[in-house]
């Protein structure tokens, strides 16, 4: 029986050919003969209960000018798919709250969702590190000034972020006694009505922000280190930080096993990981990148690893 596999994204034509990882994972997926369908957010509804959508049968090539083919649409059922991957990009707004909730329809009708919906609402990416505060460095969250300064004042170099965001968009790095602590703290926070995340600042940026790859709980053996342009405190790409393959170190390994039981126990099976020098940042759960990167440097399939974990819980080839 063919695999039917749908997939809820961004644009597939906006997307950069060579850094997506949704379309490494398309690509993997058509290779074993599996049906593709394709979604974005505003195709999906709901109607006396079941989750339906506007989809169109999806063919995907490794061509940089011309990777995919969409046939005409049809409104039909999700019930219908046997795995939907969920891989819109934050911010995780309402919008994107909803349709995990939708797509929390489907999988009740038994459809594999990658990954789990209400684990999707529940592993925020910046919150859901309190739960392994022995791997991470101090932290705090909050909306209140006075509190975020005090903690300025206790570690006096630090990072501001928000909660919702990706790419290393609005991240601050503040020192002490910096002239613009107060509009940047009233900015971040929108003089107190946005929650933001600060975190010490930790020197071994330099030497790179590690994305570390988890499939079904379980580390890729290499990382990509984001290094920081010059002048830079953000390792991101998308922030102009440059990308190096190296081996996970062993506490990058001990990271990875206070954290992979729980991304498991919780039905997130691709999760990506931010390391920087001994510590835990991020647990990217929405739609992680740095497949095609690693694949590059190290002439690896992770898609393919991972399409073998979705096709375990499925019991399918």
């Amino acid at each position: 029986m063919t695999i039917k596999l749908g997939v809820v994204m961004d644009p597939i034509g906006d997307i950069k050919f060579h850094k997506d990882s949704t379309l490494a994972m398309l690509l993997a997926a058509q290779k074993r003969g599996w049906q593709l369908h394709y979604m974005e957010q505003g195709d999906l509804f709901l109607q006396d209960g079941g989750c339906y959508a506007s989809r169109r049968q999806l063919e995907v090539r490794a061509d940089e000018t011309d990777w995919f083919t969409l046939h005409d649409p049809h409104t039909a059922s999700l019930d219908d798919l046997d795995v939907i991957l969920m891989r819109k990009d934050p911010p995780v707004d309402m919008e994107f709250m909803y349709t995990t909730f939708l797509l929390e329809r489907a999988e009740a009708n038994g459809v594999l969702v990658v990954n789990k919906p209400a684990a999707l609402r529940n592993a925020s990416e910046k919150l859901y590190t309190a739960w392994f505060q022995q791997c991470c460095p101090p932290t705090s969250v909050s909306r209140d000034q006075q509190l975020l300064k005090e903690f300025l004042n206790t570690h006096r170099d630090i990072i501001l972020k928000p909660l919702n965001g990706m790419g290393g968009a609005s991240v601050f790095r503040v020192k002490l006694n910096d002239p613009n602590v107060n509009v940047i703290m009233e900015t971040m926070t929108d003089y107190g009505r946005q929650t933001v995340m600060a975190q010490r600042y930790i020197p071994e940026i330099t030497a790179g922000d590690k994305r570390i790859l988890m499939i079904d709980g379980e580390p890729y053996p290499y990382a990509l280190a984001r290094i920081p342009a010059a002048g830079e405190t953000r390792g991101n790409l998308a922030a102009g930080g440059s990308g190096k393959g190296v081996e996970l170190t062993d506490n990058d390994r001990w990271i990875c096993s206070q954290v992979g039981p729980s991304l498991r126990e919780q039905g997130l099976i691709f999760v990506g990981l931010d390391v920087i020098g001994q510590y835990l940042t991020e647990i990217n759960v929405t739609s992680p990148t740095c497949i095609r990167e690693l694949d590059s440097l190290y002439n690896t399939d992770i898609a393919s690893q991972v399409m073998d974990a979705i096709a375990a819980r499925l019991d399918a080839p």
